[in-house]
């Protein structure tokens, strides 16, 4: 699973959705969607009717956009959220896609963007409970905890988040330890600390085709 290649303010620029996917440049003055709030093309600035369809295929692209998920894996994550039983369907699907290991680095502070926390990984250099895991989209679990490997705590990409991790507070759901820096999982991720407004019910319908 790979993240968005090309133009990625582009993507975001075309959904109505800052999707954080430039690290610290999406939370600037720089980012598109502050200079250039509307669609792109020649014919960005016009409004646009959308059909039932249309409003729900761009919901479903911005999950997809935001975790770097391919088409296949989102279709899992929907089915895995169907079955799932002690929650409802939307809040499921957010938990899962939350309590990925790639978001829950990037939720911690370890890496500025989903797409560096998922390079942090896939380069081995996670620890999760003291062993080191390079699969992305493995799920964590309650009372999990994930640091950056002493070895790579030089990496260019970890020195230059763990500078702005300084004034970063992570969601309820992870509680940072400045000392060990680790982040351990304290319990499930809120819906409302997600950060990028997604109707999840939409999405369901989508899939629901």
């Amino acid at each position: 699973m790979a993240f968005l290649i090309g133009p990625k303010e582009k993507k975001a620029r075309a959904l109505g959705a800052n999707l954080h996917l430039k690290a610290e440049r999406s939370l600037s003055q720089k980012s598109a969607m502050v200079r250039r709030a509307y669609r792109p093309g020649a014919h960005g600035k016009r409004r646009r009717n959308l059909s039932e369809y249309g409003v729900q295929l761009a919901e479903k692209q911005k999950i997809r956009f935001s975790y770097g998920l391919t088409e296949k894996a989102m279709r899992r994550y929907v089915g895995q959220a169907i079955k799932m039983k002690k929650v409802s369907t939307p809040e499921a699907l957010g938990r899962l896609l939350e309590m990925r290991l790639d978001n829950a680095v990037f939720r911690a502070g370890f890496a500025q963007s989903r797409s560096i926390a998922r390079q942090l990984v896939s380069h081995g250099h996670v620890n999760v409970n003291n062993r080191r895991v390079d699969v992305p989209s493995k799920q964590v679990a309650l009372e999990d905890v994930i640091e950056i490997r002493e070895a790579s705590r030089q990496n260019k990409l970890a020195g230059r988040a763990a500078e702005a991790m300084k004034k970063y507070a992570p969601p309820s759901w992870l509680a940072f330890n400045p000392e060990t820096k680790r982040a351990t999982v304290k319990q499930f991720p809120n819906p409302d600390e997600i950060g990028i407004e997604y109707d999840i019910p939409l999405v369901l319908e989508f899939y629901s085709r």
